[in-house]
């Protein structure tokens, strides 16, 4: 099973658990506050995807740096952590607050950019997301300078690429398969 399909289901079992519970909003504040300190973290993101490091070190180190979460977002890292999935906690966060954000009839389009966007360009995103999806849309930013320019557009599943760096890799695949 591909990481994407596991972290969906995960996600969807936890927004169950958080629908039971009427712990919607304290389990997707958790979710964002997780996908905003991976994000942000190289070291935090090694940590996770080492093998060096003990699961009882990296649920400890978690439940350190998330606490105060609400009690499923703690049982959701003590589980991944258990099931040895842990490294995909940034995906799972993702998931859930897609889920739920589609639950509350919104959609959730982030884009990444080199630079940050300026309203006009925000306001024709929004525009053109909620023609594509016929829903309504929120948007969450996050600047890349890897990215080098253009930008990086997703919607629930759906994913386009415009980024330059993308364009520089795709001509070097080009360039190395021709020769």
């Amino acid at each position: 099973m591909s990481e994407s399909r596991a972290a969906l289901r995960y996600a969807k079992a936890i927004l169950d658990m958080a629908k039971e519970n009427k712990a919607l909003v304290a389990v997707e504040k958790d979710m964002r506050s997780i996908v905003a300190t991976i994000s942000d973290s190289k070291e935090l993101k090694d940590v996770l995807a080492s093998p060096v490091v003990s699961g009882a070190s990296k649920k400890n180190a978690l439940l350190e740096i998330f606490k105060g979460c609400d009690s499923i977002t703690e049982g959701t890292i003590s589980m991944l952590v258990d099931n040895k999935r842990v490294g995909m906690l940034n995906e799972v966060a993702l998931k859930y607050i897609i889920l739920n954000e589609q639950l509350k009839g919104k959609n959730v389009a982030y884009v990444t950019t080199a630079v940050p966007l300026d309203a006009a360009i925000e306001k024709k995103i929004l525009k053109q997301v909620a023609t594509i999806t016929g829903d309504e849309v929120t948007i969450e930013s996050k600047i890349d300078e890897s990215i080098i320019g253009g930008f990086i557009l997703r919607v629930g599943d759906l994913q386009y690429d415009a980024s330059v760096s993308n364009k520089l890799n795709n001509l070097k695949r080009e360039f190395s398969n021709s020769l």
